[in-house]
């Protein structure tokens, strides 16, 4: 098995491992739960950046439309783990979001540009890994749902990325997207031992 047969956005330095797969397809129930927990966790990052940034009359209008589909998803992971008898539950959180949260400046405008980056950056890397799963899960109702995610975040990835390009000079987010861009490989090249969509 591997775990390059669906294509990436190309700001990822490194393709996912075939290890987290091989967990993941292990452990679906647990990165079902986890995957309600991420769907949440992105709306709340879009509200909160709105309530930072108000003035921004360009990303509250984006970032609305994407808290309102990430809710969206968050329903449909929640109808999903329903059927399956899966109780919404916490769960511990692997070092990958708090450690690209550590990367945001706290100064600004540095805030504002690495805020949408890592944003960006996530949604990337969940582009890659539902792409995973909708490529190699055995249930094909469930493999069908995570592909049907895809396209969702790419376009999140996107307009994270273009927030960003509206608001500083291209060079600056070029070379800023790349240095987090590898932090966030190296967040991703020890496997956490705990199945979860960004382990």
């Amino acid at each position: 098995m591997t775990a390059t047969a669906n294509p990436t956005i190309n700001a990822l330095c490194e393709p996912t491992s075939a290890a987290w797969l091989e967990q993941a397809l292990g452990n679906i129930d647990t990165i079902l739960l986890d995957h309600s927990h991420c769907e949440r966790k992105a709306a709340s990052t879009a509200v909160n950046m709105m309530f930072r940034y108000p003035s921004n009359h360009k990303l509250v209008r984006q970032l609305t439309a994407i808290a309102q589909e990430e809710l969206e998803h968050f329903e449909q992971v929640n109808q999903i783990l329903e059927r399956r008898g899966i109780p919404l539950a916490p769960l511990n959180a692997p070092p990958y979001g708090k450690g690209l949260m550590s990367q945001i400046r706290h100064q600004e405008p540095h805030r504002l540009l690495d805020s949408l980056l890592i944003s960006g950056l996530i949604e990337a890397r969940s582009h890659e890994r539902l792409g995973l799963l909708g490529t190699h899960l055995p249930d094909p109702k469930l493999a069908a749902f995570y592909r049907s995610l895809m396209a969702s975040e790419a376009r999140h990835f996107g307009i994270y990325w273009l927030l960003a390009d509206t608001y500083f000079d291209r060079e600056i987010v070029q070379s800023r997207l790349a240095e987090l861009a590898i932090f966030e490989s190296q967040l991703l090249s020890t496997l956490y031992h705990e199945p979860r969509i960004h382990s």
